[in-house]
């Protein structure tokens, strides 16, 4: 029986199709006909808000927007697609293989195999020009809905146990089956209308993994790739994958001598070089200047409590996986901290509070500690103990808005100073519909999805109706939504809150935030600001998170004008996170290449002979009397030996002299780096000149 269908583009226009009322129209031949060019450059569709295969069909009136391969959404279609291409080369080469997942994640994509011994790098490469076979013969992609027991049946054929469990765990009575050539793999898709259009791919590296990340499970050969949908993409790609190895912190903090991790000393323990600790000491002693400044009053506190305390903050029982084992003392236990914010209520609650005296405001640089399983340290990045420039402020309701917006600006003051100029900030929300929604800091593929499920219920006959966050936190989270504390009325005023500080900060800043729904801890909603670097990677910095469950715990009021108590708004914020961590994304930023205020040494002086040692010594001295952090080498190597190693430490500015500055009382000032103001590499000058330009440099 026919039928005629309305198709709707997405410029509006509307086209018309008579179809097999059962078979429908392929997407590809709508593709066709309405061009050859966009058919070649298309990836993908959109049917009603939802992401699908050019090879699926539609039977009834639809929205329908093609994805072309310069679309984002395109990115994830080529590296998932990319990632069965190579599990089909896997499973050639090394039959008996059994299949894991492959989804394609941030910047490419991997798959988990169960193989027979271990993939080398040189089998990678043997994989890749598989990959490179199953391109050219440019394989269609297409699938078929099985039902859950005949999938079962299917993989259970084909002796693919991982498969078999993941079936059994999918909520749905039919599955999808991805079929290219002789590869079939279970996958919920789109993929690419064919293997031979996948023209930028690379595979990276192989690493170990637990099958589902559980260590009680077969550990897996995890092989790492990216793919693009064109070479010149790819290459630059790998160009920045390339630069990115150059300023991997690990290799720089040994070769500019920065830290040291050390198996005496334990993993995840850093171990502070005098360069590095000095670099530290510089971000700390400006962190505690602009702290004092903005009204903050710094504390100290332990580095181990009772386990009494952990037990009344909850931390005993939520994060009790985190934490170290308890340490006997006098028949008493007592645990290394996890967390600063308990010694920080404690010392608030020391005495009874007047609304006069809120805000207080207590920051520290807090040493913390947590577990860490060994498999996830990496460098700085991951550690087990780490310092967090921690604060926690203790105001009344009406004050939480101004607190807030100084927190978020506060960040971004920090952050600016060491030359991060992009920001990627979210907010995160709990279960009850906040003013976030309002602001339009919508997650686009939930919301574009549920536009899609709601507008093909109304074609059955549903009413239509506007896509609300309730809609979103009922199908999406019907678990997670009762897991959080605080009233209704808490969470909608915080989040309501911190919505208008967002949007009188951070939009006329042009930056959009995000919204992460549900992404707020059980116990208050937050704000994250991640930095991009010189290499436009993002790295997690600040993070203000509003608290409804301590004040609680430890009964903290104040009193009010009416002179009765008053339940306390608490807020804990970190401006640059872990010290380690962000010590780590400063070398990778600046590639080791520290701007003059936090440069180690400032300068280096380098006599070019011995008897020129002394007047070194007198330029070294007037330096650091005019706090210009200086060095003097004295070695006995050639000069040209000194300046190139001058250039290796990276160095700001070097100062040669010789028989004709002493003489003239001048030095010759030599640049690491051509500077904006254009002024040559080398030149020659005074020492007070020279102080002056520092001095105008470091204002």
């Amino acid at each position: 029986m026919q039928k005629t269908i309305k198709i709707t583009l997405k410029d509006g226009k509307i086209i018309e199709e008579t179809i097999e009322d059962r078979e429908g129209i392929k997407l590809s031949l709508i593709c066709q006909k309405i061009g050859k060019r966009l058919f070649e450059a298309a990836a993908a569709a959109k049917v009603n808000g939802r992401l699908t295969d050019l090879s699926d069909s539609i039977k009834e009136d639809s929205s329908v927007e093609f994805i072309t391969y310069d679309n984002p959404e395109a990115l994830p279609i080529f590296r998932h697609s990319a990632a069965h291409i190579t599990a089909q080369a896997v499973k050639r080469l090394f039959p008996g293989t059994k299949l894991g997942i492959g989804p394609a994640i941030e910047n490419g994509f991997y798959y988990d195999f169960d193989t027979q011994g271990r993939l080398t790098q040189d089998q990678i490469g043997k994989v890749e020009e598989e990959i490179k076979k199953i391109v050219e013969a440019d394989y269609s992609f297409s699938f078929k809905e099985e039902r859950k027991d005949a999938a079962l049946q299917y993989f259970k054929d084909q002796n693919e146990p991982f498969k078999e469990e993941l079936i059994k765990e999918i909520p749905e009575s039919s599955v999808k089956i991805y079929t290219q050539g002789e590869f079939s793999d279970l996958c919920r898709g789109p993929h690419l209308p064919s293997t031979g259009k996948l023209k930028g791919f690379k595979l990276l590296n192989v690493a170990g993994a637990y099958w589902k990340g559980n260590e009680k499970n077969p550990m897996l050969q995890r092989l790492y790739g990216t793919a693009f949908p064109t070479k010149k993409e790819l290459e630059e790609y790998l160009k920045n994958l390339e630069e990115a190895a150059k300023r991997d912190h690990r290799k720089l903090g040994k070769e500019l001598d920065l830290f040291s991790i050390q198996e005496l000393t334990g993993p995840g323990l850093i171990l502070w070089h005098p360069k590095g600790a000095l670099i530290r000491k510089i971000v700390e002693d400006y962190w505690r200047e602009e702290h004092l400044n903005r009204g903050y009053d710094l504390v100290c506190t332990p580095h181990i409590a009772r386990v009494d305390l952990w037990k009344t903050s909850g931390h005993w029982d939520f994060y009790k996986e985190n934490m170290y084992r308890p340490i006997e003392v006098e028949e008493q236990e007592f645990m290394l901290k996890p967390m600063n914010c308990p010694f920080h209520i404690l010392i608030y609650k020391t005495k009874r509070r007047s609304y006069r005296e809120l805000p207080v405001r207590y920051a520290e640089l807090g040493t913390v500690y947590r577990y860490e399983r060994s498999g996830v340290l990496h460098g700085l990045m991951r550690v087990r103990g780490f310092t967090q420039d921690d604060a926690h402020i203790f105001c009344s309701p009406e004050q939480l808005e101004t607190e807030m917006e100084s927190c978020v600006r506060l960040a971004l003051d920090l952050l600016r100073r060491f030359d991060f100029r992009e920001f990627v900030i979210s907010l995160s929300t709990g279960p009850y519909p906040s003013k976030a929604w309002e602001l339009g800091l919508k997650p686009e593929e939930l919301h574009q999805k549920l536009i899609g499920e709601t507008s093909e219920s109304a074609r059955k006959g549903s009413v239509h109706r506007a896509i609300t966050y309730q809609d979103i936190v009922d199908r999406f989270y019907p678990e997670k939504k009762n897991e959080f504390a605080g009233e209704k009325e808490e969470w909608i005023y915080a989040e309501e809150t911190t919505a208008k500080v967002l949007e009188k900060v951070v939009l006329p800043q042009g930056i959009k935030p995000n919204i992460d729904i549900m992404g707020a801890a059980f116990y208050g909603p937050k704000i994250d600001i991640k930095v991009k670097d010189a290499l436009g990677r993002e790295w997690q910095c600040s993070t203000i998170q509003f608290d409804f469950n301590l004040p609680r715990r430890f009964d903290l009021n104040y009193i009010g004008p009416d002179g009765k108590e008053h339940r306390l708004y608490m807020v804990h914020r970190a401006m640059l996170g872990s010290f380690e961590r962000f010590f780590g994304c400063l070398i990778e930023h600046y590639a080791g290449d520290f701007p003059l205020w936090l440069a180690p040494a400032q300068v280096k002086i380098i006599p070019i002979a011995e008897r020129h040692h002394d007047y070194a010594y007198q330029i070294a001295k007037e330096l650091k009397q005019n706090r210009i952090r200086a060095e003097v080498d004295d070695r006995g190597e050639k000069m040209q030996a000194k300046i190139r190693d001058a250039e290796l430490e990276k160095i700001p500015y070097m100062i040669i002299v010789g028989d004709e500055e002493e003489k003239n009382k001048t030095v010759n000032i030599r640049k690491r780096k051509a500077q904006s103001d254009s002024k040559p590499l080398q030149t020659a000058q005074s020492l007070q000149e020279f102080i002056r330009d520092l001095k105008t440099a470091l204002s």
